[in-house]
């Protein structure tokens, strides 16, 4: 299969090329020329296997430059115990009638992107030796929380890379803070930006469209690499968790095969939901994709309008990694919808670039709408959520999963959609349990992101704040802590230094020649 840019490049290149370079050339996201497809008869197969034999068959549908025999055996060491802390990888929780969760938070770092980083880690390393390339890669990544800390968990140590984070200051949680500046690795770097999520990412960027920073990389032996969203192999494996949560719902007998299903996905940069998107592109049967947004609704605001428009104020929220302006990975969904017009895309990504906003289509914007709904969910409805989830069900949700609930539940209220739906579980309540206490009425201290007295470069103090906000909510709530959170009470932060968005490409520099 063969890989092209969003943009219109003419390079088309194999799938490890595309992992290996992560960006195209002009800026575009590399997609498939095509769509291989998934049967009925192959998905009631699947239904039989365990989740890394599930997860091996749909990513070598579209890495076919990988052998199946490769990528059984990546599978298999990236989803197992105790990598994953639940047999099933990603199960499937009933929550009532025809509401599920799927949760994705079992793995190292307690968040959804542990399901596509621990492939990554695999599939880039072996891309560069399929590619004949023997510089190291160097991985840069723009972080809103959860992608820092399980790209650095997935590729430290890794022979031959280097994997600098970036993350925005008082933009994330304390535990995920401490995740991060606390991450052990001998070729590791993390850095706090004075600016939000959109200034980061955009920055990270154009680190990767500034061909002086290719020349700075290849003269210290590295290529640079990306993690993010971005890289076509941080999305194939989020393909997977899709297929396998339907074949756990046949396995289950809540519904039949060919019964079409909803998934209401919390949604930042775009990546996670359209994952999604591919699953059903290749046959999965899909009826609605639902994409909820916390305050920051620029995406609610494109599906009701066909209107991107990032001209807006920016707010930090108790979801931090939904706090994002710019959905990057929009771009590949605009791709597909238009007929795969790279001059369109162009048109729209410039359009965005020059004036923050674009337009698309009435044609468009009806082709979006047939697959798509959106919606959003204020502050307040995100913790009563969680409380009343908790309340009624004893069941807990970290803030972003509480932001989708809701959502769903409001888009049944207004479509009258009976479709069984499943709502996707991005994260550990513990990765937000300042929030989580706070809708539960409990006392907590520290500070939403952003707010005074939330963690910094705070060494000791924001280790025990840490571990008294997860201990209490072990106590009020009755779910044990996950085993990598618990462990952060012995952890100090080992990189306590910031940069401002204009000293990132020097930072990058200074780490590809010494580290950090």
């Amino acid at each position: 299969m063969l890989y092209q840019s969003t943009r219109g490049s003419s390079d088309l290149l194999r799938s490890a090329q595309a992992i290996v370079r992560g960006l195209a050339a002009d800026g575009g996201l590399f997609v498939p020329e095509s769509f291989p497809q998934l049967t009925e008869v192959k998905i009631r197969e699947l239904v039989l296997k365990p989740y890394h034999e599930r997860a091996a068959y749909i990513t070598g549908l579209f890495l076919d430059d990988y052998g199946e025999e490769e990528l059984r055996g990546f599978t298999a060491q990236a989803y197992c115990s105790p990598v994953f802390d639940d047999p099933a990888i990603a199960p499937v929780r009933k929550y009532d009638g025809d509401t599920y969760f799927l949760e994705l938070w079992h793995g190292p770092t307690c968040a959804f992107k542990d399901m596509a980083l621990q492939m990554l880690s695999r599939l880039l390393p072996a891309a560069l030796r399929k590619t004949g390339d023997t510089r190291g890669a160097c991985i840069l990544v723009a972080t809103s929380g959860d992608t820092g800390k399980a790209a650095l968990e997935a590729f430290k140590d890794i022979t031959g890379t280097r994997i600098m984070v970036f993350y925005p200051r008082d933009g994330v949680s304390a535990i995920q803070e401490l995740q991060m500046t606390s991450q052990e690795g001998g070729n590791v770097g993390v850095l706090a930006v004075d600016g939000n999520f959109d200034v980061t990412q955009a920055r990270v960027k154009s680190i990767f469209s500034d061909e002086s920073m290719h020349r700075a990389a290849d003269d210290s032996g590295f290529i640079l690499s990306s993690a993010n969203s971005i890289n076509w192999g941080r999305l194939v494996p989020q393909i997977a968790y899709y297929v396998s949560a339907y074949c756990e719902m046949l396995a289950a007998g809540e519904i039949r095969p060919g019964d079409k299903i909803n998934f209401c996905v919390p949604t930042g940069n775009f990546g996670n939901i359209l994952a999604a998107y591919y699953a059903k592109r290749i046959g999965l049967p899909v009826n609605k994709l639902i994409c909820a947004s916390n305050r920051n609704d620029v995406l609610t605001q494109f599906f009701s309008t066909g209107v991107y428009d990032k001209n807006r104020q920016f707010y930090t929220t108790a979801s931090p990694s939904m706090d994002i302006l710019v959905s990057s990975n929009l771009e590949r969904l605009l791709f597909e919808i238009t007929g795969k017009d790279s001059g369109i895309v162009s048109s729209y990504m410039s359009a965005l670039s020059s004036s923050g906003s674009y337009e698309v289509s009435d044609k468009t914007r009806n082709e979006v709408s047939e697959v798509f709904a959106g919606g959003w969910c204020s502050e307040e409805d995100t913790l009563s959520t969680i409380s009343e989830s908790f309340n009624n069900k004893g069941y807990l949700l970290d803030t972003h999963t509480a932001v989708a609930f809701k959502v769903l539940q409001r888009y049944r209220e207004e479509s009258r959609d009976g479709t069984p739906s499943v709502v996707i579980s991005t994260a550990s309540p513990y990765k937000f349990c300042e929030a989580v206490l706070t809708a539960l009425g409990k006392h907590a201290t520290g500070g939403f992101p952003g707010a005074e007295g939330s963690p910094g470069a705070e060494g000791s103090h924001s280790v025990k704040m840490s571990a008294a906000l997860t201990e209490t909510l072990s106590a009020v709530s009755g779910c044990p802590v996950p085993a990598p959170i618990a462990a952060l009470r012995h952890s100090a932060p080992r990189f306590t230094g910031s940069v401002a968005p204009d000293g990132m490409a020097a930072a990058v520099k200074a780490f590809l020649q010494t580290g950090l």
